[in-house]
């Protein structure tokens, strides 16, 4: 692959912006914004779709081992757990997202507590006449892309209220850009590993991971459906054990990509052994990528950034423009 076959058919610069991710993060994490600091929360409601939905995904990951209760939203109907305890967080790039906007006014029904981020549209308006705290922020390029600048924002405003620490922030977006190091357009060599993942995947693509690492599996699946404009099963390693697998023993149309965390469960890990050797037992070639070591937003951010780079890769080699979404556009128009 060469750089003329990345602005021959990624006409929009997305890679462009990707490259970029590193410093977006940094800039966005360091911004002053004024801080949210509510107290009394036990419950936090996270609202969003497609990219706007991973942010809720990587924070829900960072908070499970705390003494909080999460709730991941990807849809219209509000939990009838939410009271006065609880802090809905609804995002929305576009600012025009129609779930997410219903989530919103049936938020304000209730007693909990609620902020707001988008880049505007319809949910600026509406939280401005309704007196809701709401921080515009500005899109990159499309909603996928603009990730981490909407995630560090976020991690930045809400750094009250989600136990993490500022150090791992930033560890996350150092490791961000010794990520960007290996697998950007900079860097369009064999060592690259986001054009190997590209290069790997020919037929569906069969994505396994374990349970702290769903939220990088969802987002890799999201991003080769919108990036690369192709079918994606994603599917837990513990729970496939007990169904999916069976898939194999007759359908080949598929190609297996784990993503293994470097501080798995053990239980987990003994999983990883015990599937590798059935596939090569039977003949099924599988692609096996690590989560890399770190705390846990920092081994996210890499996988993300790596996936999201080979389905820009895989778009090139497919020939397919990674930016516009006619299916989407289509729904939309219909809503």
């Amino acid at each position: 692959m060469e750089l003329r076959d990345l602005e021959e058919i990624d006409t929009e610069k997305m890679f462009i912006t990707y490259n970029k991710w590193p410093n977006i993060a940094k800039n966005a994490f360091l911004e002053k914004f004024h801080k949210v600091k509510i107290d009394g929360i036990n419950h936090i409601v996270f609202a969003g779709m497609g990219g706007s939905g991973t942010i809720g995904d990587i924070i829900g990951a960072i908070l499970s081992k705390e003494d909080i209760h999460v709730t991941n939203i990807k849809g219209y109907i509000l939990p009838k757990t939410v009271d006065s305890e609880t802090l809905v967080v609804v995002t929305s790039v576009s600012g025009n997202t129609d779930e997410t906007l219903t989530i919103l006014d049936a938020a304000m029904k209730t007693s909990a507590r609620i902020v707001a981020f988008s880049s505007g549209g319809i949910m600026e308006k509406f939280c401005i006449k309704n007196n809701i705290f709401f921080q515009k922020i500005s899109l990159i390029h499309s909603p996928r892309a603009s990730l981490t600048n909407f995630l560090f924002s976020i991690l930045n405003i809400l750094e009250e209220l989600i136990p993490i620490k500022h150090s791992d922030i930033l560890e996350a977006i150092s490791t961000l850009e010794k990520t960007q190091k290996n697998i950007s357009s900079q860097n369009l060599s064999k060592t690259n590993e986001a054009i190997t993942i590209a290069k790997y995947i020919k037929k569906t693509p069969c994505i396994y991971y374990p349970a702290g690492l769903q939220s990088t599996a969802i987002r890799f699946k999201n991003s080769l459906q919108e990036n690369a404009k192709m079918h994606v099963i994603v599917e837990d390693i513990i729970e496939s054990c007990h169904n999916g697998i069976v898939s194999w023993e007759k359908d080949l149309n598929a190609q297996p990509i784990l993503i293994e965390g470097s501080e798995d469960n053990n239980k987990t890990k003994e999983r990883w052994k015990i599937i590798k050797q059935y596939f090569r037992e039977n003949g099924i070639d599988y692609l096996s990528i690590s989560s890399g070591t770190g705390n846990i937003l920092s081994k996210i951010m890499h996988l993300i950034y790596l996936f999201d780079y080979a389905t820009i890769y895989l778009s090139v080699l497919r020939k397919i423009n990674p930016t516009p979404v006619n299916s989407i556009n289509f729904i939309k128009t219909k809503l």
